[in-house]
């Protein structure tokens, strides 16, 4: 996503499989020359997502940014108005949200922070996780996590691996589903970097024109592993026909709660400790009836802001997003390209609440 939305989409592997798979035998086996051809294929389609995602979230968070201009202003020179609204900000973290269920034993959070790097290792312009060598990506990783170790002592960091197993795909495939299924031999070389360093591994599926419920099974035997947790794109989710890189998908709650039933379940079956189930969101209609989504302490779900941009945008954007529709936990994603300029780990923990969940794409 990082030119600027996931969907650099691996198109040269579109063709394997019937059910759109990339086998061990071609996905691992990527060359540079592929992957540039996939580039320049992935940027061409997905040209008017990024016009219609970056109008579609300024038209949305115009309001919200004027809006908070004008508090501004208005607070300038009047300290005491500054410090009322300082000790309401104080007082929303505090009681934000106020009816969760307690944390179990071996709970993630609250306390822990994860500090994610996102993307897929056959592609270098989906994400961090790709772009750079897998010895350089994990030690600039380590070091990430050592910032925001600095930046708040009072919270364990815990490295992560956010792999997108499930790729939108702007062609059909065989069976029609726009998405194509990583090879397990994929997935075992990235859990393989996480378990070897006792860090979190994130599954993302983007469910193109499949869904939750069809996609999950394969996944099923790693999140039986406590270090394995689930994430789900609803930007990538897309209904009545439309194609990935058109518009923006969008997710119900129902959806979510197929995913989190399915966490609890191994939880259960196999006496692991509570998952997490990250969703991923930049504007309001990518996750519908939020406040239905289901909150159990076996599945810990955390929103994560997907937005990219200016810091004002950004705020904005979690203003609009996650602040008027409080889901559990909260996330902040950081863009080393698309962030102008990117903030840092301190100024993100002004946020209120604070964000367990940090990705960098």
């Amino acid at each position: 996503m990082q030119n600027p939305a996931p969907l650099v989409l691996l198109l040269a592997l579109a063709a394997c499989g019937g059910d759109h798979r990339a086998p061990a035998s071609a996905a691992d086996s990527v060359s540079h020359q592929v992957q540039a051809s996939v580039v320049a294929r992935a940027d061409t389609d997905t040209v008017a997502l990024r016009i219609q995602r970056d109008s579609l979230r300024l038209a949305a968070e115009s309001a919200t940014v004027k809006a908070d201009s004008a508090r501004t202003d208005s607070l300038r020179g009047d300290s005491a108005s500054v410090a009322r609204r300082k000790r309401r900000l104080a007082a929303d973290s505090a009681v934000w949200p106020t009816d969760r269920p307690a944390p179990l034993p071996g709970s993630m959070f609250p306390g822990h922070r994860i500090v994610a790097f996102y993307g897929n290792p056959l592609s270098k312009r989906m994400g961090i996780l790709g772009e750079l060598p897998p010895d350089q990506m994990l030690a600039k990783l380590e070091r990430t996590a050592r910032e925001w170790a600095a930046a708040d002592s009072t919270t364990t960091v815990m490295p992560a691996l956010h792999l997108i197993v499930t790729v939108a795909q702007a062609s059909p495939g065989r069976d029609g589903r726009h998405r194509l299924r990583m090879s397990d031999s994929l997935i075992e070389r990235v859990a393989r970097w996480a378990e070897e360093r006792s860090w979190l591994l994130f599954l993302d599926i983007q469910v193109g024109q499949s869904t939750v419920r069809a996609e999950l099974p394969r996944l099923m035997p790693y999140l039986r592993r406590p270090y394995v947790h689930l994430a789900l794109d609803p930007e990538f989710a897309m209904k009545g026909g439309a194609k990935p890189g058109k518009r923006i998908g969008t997710m119900d709650a129902s959806e979510i709660n197929e995913a989190i039933d399915s966490l609890i379940s191994v939880v259960d079956a196999y006496q692991l400790p509570p998952k997490v189930m990250l969703v991923h969101r930049f504007t309001t209609r990518m996750l519908t009836n939020a406040k239905k989504i289901r909150t159990d302490a076996r599945a810990q779900v955390v929103i994560d802001m997907d937005g990219f941009g200016s810091p004002q945008l950004k705020r904005g954007t979690w203003k609009a997003v996650i602040l008027r529709e409080p889901v559990w936990y909260t996330g902040f994603k950081l863009f080393y390209k698309n962030d102008k300029p990117m903030l840092k780990p301190a100024e993100v923990l002004r946020l209120r609440p604070a964000p367990v969940y940090i990705q960098y794409q």
